[in-house]
């Protein structure tokens, strides 16, 4: 695609979707597309289906018509269905069941592990973050300050407030555009990125306290179990910033963090300094992501999890 008008021709009905717990990028792009099609597509029947965001994107425009629950538009079947920031159909959030009955699917992604899953799919693995793809899809002299105010934050999620090394020239210039379209972007970072609970600072305290470093220094781990979140009354959209934080560790090469989902089942985070590609070791592990940032859930104890992504890590370092 060079602009997203090409798959919006003859459309009555369609979706928008993401991923499974859906973070600032994927919740950014998604809203901001669904904004711009019922901005300027007034016509077209949209609909956005994402699992719960957290309260803290509650300043994200039209936030409350985000569907949890699956209509029947979906089970009618849509005229078109676009995903964004999805790497494979296996992370599709609310639609997974749903994805092969609409008549069109459009991805728009830029994991480099993207597998290629829908009819048409428009991966750029450069860019900093979906939200960027989108932009570059749009017509940006329609692009309203509320649909700016998504894509902006979906950038700076996906680009810790534009310090990872996915952050290009071309990123700063959309920045750049968005920031001239009158977003309060300050308030953006601070209540959406760097703002935490004060159940989440303790979270974080415990994980950075209970850490362990292997690999001669080169690795640190940081671990929560199933119980604790509990404990806590968190879930995995409350820890953001904890895997980036032990990143900063220094001599520090790969950070890895992990938290229960289920009994034996464990959601994995790993972040590079750049000595190791992290996409290789998630996708060994039927995860992916990007060589610095990726993700995936292995089962077993901790220490399988942790004895087994080291194994890789490893043979990494010492290549």
């Amino acid at each position: 695609m060079e602009r997203i008008g090409e798959v919006l021709e003859g459309v009555r009905t369609m979706a928008i979707a993401g991923h499974i717990r859906p973070d600032g990028d994927c919740i950014g792009s998604c809203m901001g597309l669904y904004g711009y099609i019922k901005e300027n597509h007034p016509k077209i029947a949209a609909y956005v289906y994402l699992e719960p965001p957290g309260q803290v994107f509650s300043y994200i425009p039209r936030i409350e018509e985000v569907r949890s629950d699956c209509g029947p538009e979906l089970e009618e079947g849509l005229d078109l269905l676009i995903v964004l920031d999805c790497s494979t159909q296996e992370r599709l959030g609310v639609v997974s069941g749903y994805f092969t009955r609409a008549k069109k699917t459009v991805c728009i992604d830029h994991h480099v592990s993207n597998t290629r899953y829908a009819d048409i799919c428009h991966v750029e693995s450069r860019a900093s973050s979906a939200a960027e793809v989108l932009y570059g899809l749009l017509d940006s002299q329609k692009v309203s300050r509320e649909t700016a105010v998504c894509i902006y934050t979906g950038i700076i999620h996906d680009t810790g407030v534009l310090q990872y090394q996915s952050t290009t020239p071309r990123t700063m210039r959309i920045v750049a555009d968005l920031m001239e379209k009158g977003i309060d972007h300050n308030k953006i970072v601070d209540e959406s990125f760097y703002q935490k609970t004060y159940i989440q600072n303790q979270v974080m305290g415990r994980v950075l306290a209970e850490s362990i470093m292997l690999l001669d220094g080169a690795c640190i781990v940081g671990v929560l179990k199933k119980k604790d979140l509990t404990f806590y009354g968190v879930e995995g959209k409350d820890l953001d910033g904890i895997v980036s934080q032990l990143r900063l560790t220094k001599g520090v090469e790969v950070a890895i963090f992990l938290y229960g989902l289920d009994v034996m089942e464990y959601k994995v985070s790993l972040r590079s300094n750049g000595r190791v590609d992290v996409n290789k070791v998630a996708s060994y592990f039927g995860g992916g992501g990007h060589e610095r940032a990726a993700g995936c859930e292995i089962h077993g104890t901790s220490y399988d999890v942790i004895n087994n992504l080291t194994l890789h890590i490893e043979e990494q370092l010492n290549a």
